[in-house]
Formats: structure tokens, C-alpha cells, sequence
């Protein structure tokens, strides 16, 4: 009943015909009219969209009309500027209607202090070096820029723990589009940082860099709370809200503390336990589920497995990991658990694989103080069938140092 009662019907415009004409006026943002005429023609057509039709709108665009997942990116915080006065005022609601510990509470908290970092420490200071260019405000500018790194904290916790259960409902546009302008605010604030610190900066291109900065982490906070996470909690269960919060300790925060656990007023809700009690009788030996896992668990690596259809279906999680991992991924294809731009290079890879081309491949890089291995290989059966893919990552910083023999026990 609720899908043929919508309350929020505007000028006579059925649901079709709104998304039709949000379609229009993105096209003709694309092809090139200015804001202002876009946005007069828009609030005279229509008083206030829902967070749905920019969602679906974004899909469409996406699908329906081959517009690229960049191109999208690069539309959206125009159409965020169009649309920004006319969204239905739902902030407030969200953000009065979540306690304390709820994920959704969780980001609002972090986006104030986020919003207040980045329009205020961060502006003040790049006025201060644009008066003058000394070390001391140099330093304090490479200051801000590390300290904002944190928000990867936040990004990855959207990407990795909220974004597979909006896929799971079938949202796919709008989180391709957000992750794409994430890794755009990540690089950007990397690229200053270096630049500021090896001295090959102008002051010219510096300030537009930092103004970039501070405008998109701005709009990725409005299109959050005015878009993203007003569409979720009309889309997400409570049990998977509580899943999410489960699991945000194993990437972290953004400015803020460990939030207290949130508990919803109905009791065990979430099953104390991934496994039951059982024995895996291998072809070498017999172990308990217990023991298989705590074995897996004490390995010096890190292990992903995806299964012959591209979905992930184990990972190992070890005390010390070296890349985030979080349950929500399970289920999920591994493309979808990699930012847009580096898909392709996920596809190649197992396109290689299952064709036979190649049975493994290695990828070493420097990961903060880690040098990390990557090894992939190709799981096949007796008969020679693809059936998978196993992730192996480990850090041979220490290994790299071995030299010479230890044959005694230390």
C-alpha cells in the first residue's frame, strides 16, 4: 500500500514525470547551460524534490543513458547547488530521530566536527598563508592537511559498511558517484600536503588546491546528511543499522571518540555468534570450525577469497591487518568493494584467470610503514574449472631486512 500512497506529490507531477524532468535539467547542465538558468527553470517547475528521485535520477543517467560514473561525479555538485534549497528539510528529523551510537548519529556527529575543522581551522589558516608565506604557516597548513587525512575513517566506513546494504536494495548510482568524489578529496589532500612539504608549490595553484579542499569536503557533507543518509534509513532495517554499528570499530573515527554501543530497546537482535559448533573433515586431516578459524586467524597474512562468480565469500581477520576488511563485504562482488576507477584493473585480472591466461599474479607497494605484498592466485578444481580467487597480502618489511643464517631458537 505504501508504494500507491505518496504523500509528497507536487503541482500535479506524478513520480515518472518528476524523474523525467530532473533527467532534463541534469542533460542541460551537461550540455552546458549555465546554473542560474537551470536552477530558475527548475524552482519555478518544482518547490522541493525527495531524496529518492536524485537517487534514482543518478541511475537512470547512468543506465538508461550512458552517461560515464565521471561524468555523474563531475554533474553532481552542480546539481547539488541546484537542488540545495529545494530537498526536503529533513535534516533536523534525521539527525533528532537517531540516538546516541546509531551510525547515522555517528556520521552527522563526525560531519560537525568535519564541517568546523575544514571552514574554520583550515580557512583560517590558508588566509594566514596567503598574507604570508613563512614556515610557521606553512607548518601549520601540513598540520591541518594530516590531520584531515582522518576523514578517510569516515569515507571508509560510508564505503565499506554502508554502501553494500544500499546495493542490496539496488542503489548503485549514487554510491559509485560519492566513492569517486571521495578518492578525489583523498588525492587532492594528499597532493597539497606533499607539495607543501617538498617545496614544490606555487602559491597560486596551492590556494586553489585547498579552496577544492574545503568546498568539496563541504558538499560531500550536505550531499551525506541531505541525500545519502536520509535515503538510507528510509531503505536500511534496523538489524542491518546494528550491523553497520557492530562493525565500525574496525575502521575507526573521524574527530570524534569511540562512540558508546548503540542498542536498540529489543534484545538480542544480533546472533552472538558467526558459527555453529561442527567438524570439517578435510582430505589431511579433521578439525573443529573453532580451530580452523583461530588457525586461519594466527597466519602472519591477510586472506580473501572470491568465489568463481566474483563474490566474496571469506577473509581472514587477524590482530594485526594490514588492509580494512570489514563482514559487510561478504556477499559482495569484489568489484563493487574497490573504488570506481581501479574496477578495470580488477577485471583484467580475473578475466586472465578465468580464461586460463594466468594462474597468479604479484603486486608489491609502500603502504604507510609497511611494504605490502599482494598475491593473487587462481583457485581451479581437479578437472582444470575456475573456481575462484585467493587474496594473499603480507608485509615483508622484516623479511626484506633478514640477512645471513639463524639456525638456533632465540
Amino acid at each position: 500500500m505504501s508504494e500507491m500512497i505518496n504523500n509528497r506529490e507536487i503541482q500535479g507531477l506524478d513520480k515518472s514525470e518528476r524523474q523525467q524532468l530532473l533527467k532534463e535539467i541534469i542533460k542541460e547542465l551537461h550540455d552546458g547551460k549555465s546554473v542560474d538558468e537551470v536552477k530558475s527553470r527548475f524552482q519555478q517547475a518544482i518547490d522541493k524534490v525527495t531524496v529518492s528521485d536524485i537517487s534514482q535520477m543518478e541511475q537512470a543517467l547512468m543506465i538508461e543513458e550512458g552517461i560515464s560514473v565521471e561524468e555523474v561525479q563531475r554533474l553532481c555538485s552542480v546539481h547539488t547547488e541546484v537542488f540545495k534549497g529545494s530537498i526536503e528539510d529533513i535534516h533536523e528529523g534525521v539527525a533528532l530521530g537517531t540516538p546516541p551510537g546509531h551510525p547515522v548519529h555517528t556520521f552527522f556527529k563526525e560531519n560537525q566536527q568535519i564541517d568546523q575543522f575544514v571552514n574554520f581551522t583550515l580557512s583560517l589558516h590558508k588566509e594566514q598563508f596567503q598574507r604570508e608565506q613563512t614556515d610557521e604557516a606553512k607548518a601549520k597548513l601540513i598540520n591541518d592537511l594530516t590531520k584531515l587525512l582522518e576523514i578517510d575513517n569516515h569515507y571508509s566506513r560510508k564505503e565499506n559498511l554502508l554502501f553494500p546494504y544500499l546495493e542490496r536494495v539496488g542503489i548503485f548510482g549514487p554510491t559509485k558517484v560519492m566513492w569517486g568524489v571521495d578518492d578525489k578529496i583523498r588525492a587532492a589532500i594528499k597532493e597539497a600536503r606533499a607539495q607543501l612539504t617538498d617545496g614544490s608549490w606555487n602559491l597560486l595553484d596551492m590556494t586553489s588546491k585547498l579552496d577544492f579542499i574545503i568546498e568539496e569536503v563541504s558538499q560531500m557533507i550536505y550531499k551525506e546528511e541531505n541525500i545519502l543518509l536520509p535515503m538510507s534509513m528510509e531503505k536500511l532495517t534496523e538489524d542491518e543499522w546494528l550491523k553497520i554499528e557492530r562493525e565500525g570499530d574496525v575502521i575507526g573515527y573521524t574527530f570524534i571518540d569511540r562512540p558508546n554501543p548503540w542498542q536498540p530497546e529489543r534484545k538480542n537482535l544480533l546472533d552472538k555468534g558467526y558459527m555453529k559448533e561442527g567438524v570439517i573433515q578435510l582430505e589431511t586431516g579433521i578439525l573443529s570450525l573453532a580451530q580452523l578459524e583461530l588457525m586461519m586467524n594466527h597466519l602472519p597474512v591477510d586472506i580473501t577469497y572470491i568465489d568463481e562468480n566474483d563474490v566474496v565469500r571469506y577473509f581472514t581477520h587477524g590482530k594485526e591487518r594490514i588492509f580494512h576488511r570489514t563482514k559487510s563485504i561478504i556477499g559482495r562482488t569484489v568489484q563493487n568493494c574497490h573504488p570506481p576507477q581501479s574496477s578495470h584493473i580488477v577485471n583484467a585480472l580475473l578475466d586472465d584467470f578465468k580464461s586460463g591466461k594466468k594462474d597468479m599474479e604479484d603486486f608489491w607497494i609502500k603502504f604507510r610503514d609497511k611494504y605490502v605484498l599482494i598475491r593473487y592466485f587462481a583457485v581451479r578444481d581437479q578437472e582444470g574449472t575456475y573456481k575462484g580467487t585467493v587474496e594473499f597480502t603480507q608485509n615483508i618489511q622484516s623479511i626484506q631486512e633478514i640477512s645471513g643464517e639463524k639456525r638456533l631458537m632465540s
